[in-house]
């Protein structure tokens, strides 16, 4: 393949509980540990199809480790100095080739490679997943859809090992989109016999069964406890995993997760409470990397379709009352960047994430609610994912205790990890907080997830503006076009109405913290903020 002309194309294209280590430890126990990568974590995935109802994100680290894209990016120095992704670079996949032209890209496949059953990969397995990824609905059409990608009729069969996906429009996240976790390859005539008339795409099977072509296959699966990967001997499309075995145990108990790293009986976790890992790289006996979510942030969310929320001035009073520094110091502890205290006078920079014009102030948020004519306050609920209670739960506490100030009763509903995705699509709860960070690093991309009235999956507010899709439309197409002057104006509108009409509230942009053993390497930062295990090496 001539690597060369595929980065120059595609860079134009960019423009439980755990065991204890036995007391006699055998040469075959040894030598089985020193193969295995042992990961613990708060909770774990709800299915193991991304393209599945629900699908939640550790649900994402199985897709990405099983299955194979036609693409992926190329690796960078990141803010802290480990491998951390390039948006606009790209690296061969399933594709070993790709040629783009301007209505069209088309990408050749690599001929030895094979599914997990040993069936060998086809473009009409290609075309399959990218139909399905953009008919079953839900999130995973929309993510297709950012990209847009959103017909199967774009997909075409060349001849066996060439596929070419066809352009809707001049879109600068088309080929991006194409890298992310959703148009994985699927093993088609595998999922069609296990599919029925109800169930045409096979869900239900993929659900429980992985039936890729990737690095990685799950070999047992026990929901809420444990998932064991087996590394694919057969894997063509990167260099062969150094680790032959993953092992990843779901540990509720946050001090437990931290006994198990600290006694080296756990290789790696990522959601220890903050000041866990704070306290762990100051004792400087664990590897501890802390990276800002790209394009992310954590936010107060509020359902304007329904009262009292629907008014603006109750939200802006909500705004003015959320305790930010306390957020920052008793429950981040100062690993989180702040996104609150901006300077008034309108948005200055066509960046994001930017902090947002609202720090704590008591009085202003109580004379705000009393013109939205609630002077005595309401009662509502308050929600998190119970899957993220290590920063969820403090964070709702201080808010709970803040709100009360200004009158608003509050009681927090902890809602369970593998529940969580569908009840946020549900659009029932009036207040919550949750986490969004998207795929694909511009501006424009969050927007559309989150603030654009047709987009049904992340507005979790069902907030709708005619103005807002029209600013998040100008700057796509204006990015297309490569009009800076016009791309900055639309992205410099839509931050500056999403804060005045603040239907969701930026209260930090959160860090990813990884505590792994010192003989743990290889590790790099995603868009998803899962773990790459393909990556990872283990003295």
């Amino acid at each position: 393949m001539d690597r060369r002309k595929f980065l120059k194309n595609a860079g134009a294209a960019a423009a439980a509980s755990g065991v204890s280590a036995p007391a006699v430890i055998t040469s075959a126990m040894a030598q089985s540990r020193a193969e295995t990568l042992l990961i613990v974590s708060e909770s774990g995935p709800n299915n193991l199809d991304i393209h599945g109802v629900g699908t939640n994100v550790p649900g994402y680290e199985v897709s990405w480790n099983c299955y194979d894209r036609l693409i992926s990016h190329e690796m960078k120095t990141g803010p802290s100095g480990q491998p951390y992704y390039d948006r606009e670079k790209f690296k061969p996949e399933l594709a070993e080739d790709m040629n783009l032209s301007k209505d069209s890209v088309t990408f050749k496949l690599r001929k030895n490679a094979t599914f997990h059953d040993g069936a060998p990969v086809t473009a009409k397995d290609v075309k399959w997943s990218l139909d399905r990824a953009v008919s079953v609905g839900g999130f995973p059409t929309f993510q297709m859809k950012a990209g847009s990608l959103e017909k199967p009729e774009q997909f075409v069969v060349v001849d066996d090992h060439t596929i070419r996906v066809d352009f809707l429009r001049p879109d600068r996240l088309t080929i991006p989109d194409l890298a992310v976790i959703v148009p994985c390859v699927i093993n088609s005539e595998l999922v069609k016999k296990n599919a029925t008339a109800a169930d045409p795409w096979g869900l239900e099977y993929t659900k429980q069964n992985t039936a890729g072509s990737g690095a990685y296959k799950v070999t047992k699966w026990t929901p809420g406890t444990e998932v064991v990967l087996e590394r694919n001997e057969a894997w063509v499309s990167g260099k062969k995993p150094a680790i032959p075995r993953i092992i990843w145990r779901m540990v509720p108990s946050a001090g437990n997760r931290r006994a198990l790293l600290e006694r080296g009986d756990a290789d790696i976790s990522y959601d220890l409470p903050n000041k866990d890992f704070v306290e762990l790289k100051e004792s400087n006996k664990l590897s501890i990397i802390s990276t800002p979510y790209s394009n992310g942030i954590q936010y107060l969310g509020m359902n304007v379709t329904k009262a009292p929320f629907d008014n603006p001035k109750v939200r802006q009073a909500v705004a003015y009352a959320v305790p930010y520094q306390k957020i920052m110091d008793a429950a981040l502890f100062g690993l989180s960047k702040p996104m609150f205290g901006a300077s008034p006078g309108g948005v200055k920079e066509a960046v994001w994430p930017q902090a947002a014009p609202y720090n704590t102030d008591i009085a202003k948020a109580k004379a705000l609610l009393a013109e939205a004519g609630y002077p005595n306050g309401f009662e509502t609920t308050l929600s998190f994912d119970l899957g993220f209670a290590g920063i969820n739960e403090p964070v709702c506490v201080l808010v709970q205790e803040s709100l009360a100030l200004i009158g608003i009763k509050t009681t927090i509903n902890k809602i369970p990890g593998a529940n969580w995705r569908t009840e946020l699509n549900k659009k029932e709860m009036p207040l919550f907080t949750n986490v969004f960070s998207g795929w694909l690093d511009y501006p424009e991309y969050f927007f559309f997830w989150c603030y654009d009235g047709s987009n049904s999956v992340f507005n979790t507010m069902s907030y709708k503006n005619a103005e807002m899709d029209k600013l998040i439309a100008g700057a796509r197409a204006t990015a297309a076009a490569g009009d800076k002057a016009a791309y900055e104006q639309n992205v410099k509108g839509f931050v500056d109405l999403a804060f005045s009409d603040v239907p969701r509230i930026p209260l930090f942009q959160p860090y990813v913290n990884i505590a792994m053993q010192k003989n743990v390497t290889g590790y790099q930062y995603w868009f998803h903020r899962r773990l790459d295990y393909r990556a990872l090496v283990k003295a």
